[in-house]
């Protein structure tokens, strides 16, 4: 959605070209390598502070899916650049309360980061996208809240 609202009509034109391409491709991995941890981390912590989950096994789930992202065409690099970034930040996770803070930050840096934007023009955006990002993801926090009203693990 950014891309395509920096760059209006001209977007599926470079979709066609092959470098640019390439470049969404490796921002695309990047900021859902990031966003997936995020997410985790954020389900963990808030299933087992509020909902009395007993077994934290976010970092096995994770790194199946991770795993399983191969298949689909997730690089090597970006595979194990994920993973050691994602036990980096495991070891440091309080996961009593991850859930309170801003649990999606670093996706919605990743996504400002990555993205294969003129620095020029991304440096005008910040703010609006991190904004922007932070809203989206207070729609599935709030999604997630309400499919697991009535779940405890008593």
């Amino acid at each position: 959605g950014y891309l395509k609202t920096r760059m209006g009509h001209k977007f599926t034109l470079m979709v066609d070209d092959e470098v640019f391409s390439q470049s969404i491709n490796l921002a695309k991995w990047n900021i859902y390598m990031v966003a997936l941890a995020d997410c985790t981390f954020y389900t963990f912590s808030y299933l087992l502070s509020k909902k009395n989950l007993k077994e934290n096994d976010c970092k096995d789930i994770y790194l199946n899916i991770i795993s399983s992202e191969k298949s689909n065409g997730l690089s090597d690099e970006i595979f194990k650049k994920a993973h050691r970034m994602f036990i980096q930040r495991y070891e440091k996770v309080n996961f009593q309360k991850y859930y309170l803070d801003t649990p999606f930050e670093e996706s919605c840096l990743a996504l400002y980061n990555w993205s294969p934007i003129a620095e020029e023009l991304k440096t005008l955006d910040k703010k609006i996208v991190l904004n922007s990002m932070k809203l989206k993801w207070n729609l599935i926090d709030e999604e997630f809240k309400k499919l697991t009203k009535n779940l405890n693990f008593s």
